[in-house]
């Protein structure tokens, strides 16, 4: 099971694998002083490693020393106890193939052999299989983020994309409702299948934590009981 703590516990020690808090490099978290904060209410949590994936995109085309560099900035500004690490969550379009082909990504997991893929919400990419079954041949897992928030996704392509072997993540409003009710419903169905691999906040702003936090676990507690 993704979550195997008691629900009450399940914040403390907790690795978020989805953020936005690396601060004015996309839309998420703007200034530092708030990314801040973010990390200080995740330490009362007692949230224990932070991943922080910002979107690399055609229309957010960050590059891997410019987002190197200011996590770097964070790490220096930021003094307590939680772990943090970097990744990027890329959207599968050509600029996320011209990088892959180069090698020039920064990848998920203390392993460092996943990457962190999202696609449009209404329509996938084309090739879509053939783009994964690159990423694999290039030696890396695919990790699908918030595979419940894809409109044009059914149970038969979540099946097909768990036989084909692609990790997926939650993110943890959807089962709170962050998203609406077709959202929540998709999550918790895929909660129930046991095809989550990682969970995450996708937290874009300070006033996102009050949310998962007060009702995620209501959610979780309601759906495993």
């Amino acid at each position: 099971m993704l979550f195997s703590k008691p629900i009450n516990t399940y914040l403390k020690g907790f690795t978020d694998h989805h953020s936005h808090i690396l601060p004015g490099v996309d839309d998420g978290v703007k200034k530092m002083e708030v990314s801040l904060q973010v990390l200080e209410k995740y330490e009362q949590l007692g949230i224990a490693e932070v991943w922080c994936t910002p979107h690399t995109m055609e229309d957010i085309p960050n590059t891997t020393e410019g987002l190197k560099s200011r996590f770097a900035e964070l790490c220096e500004a930021y003094k307590g106890p939680i772990k943090l690490h970097l990744a990027s969550e890329y959207m599968m379009d050509g600029l996320f193939e011209e990088r892959l082909e180069e090698g020039n990504l920064l990848t998920l997991g203390e392993e460092g052999n996943q990457l962190l893929v999202e696609t449009s919400y209404f329509t996938p990419p084309i090739d879509m299989d053939t783009i994964l079954r690159r990423i694999r041949q290039k030696g890396y897992f695919p990790v699908l983020a918030h595979p419940e928030r894809y409109i044009y996704m059914d149970k038969e392509q979540y099946h097909e994309l768990k036989d084909e072997g692609i990790r997926f993540q939650l993110n943890l409003s959807s089962i709170a409702g962050a998203y609406g009710p077709d959202v929540k419903a998709k999550a918790l169905w895929l909660l129930k299948k046991q095809y989550y691999d990682l969970a995450g906040s996708d937290l874009h702003s300070l006033r996102n934590v009050s949310f998962w936090e007060a009702r995620a676990p209501r959610a979780l507690r309601k759906f495993l009981g």
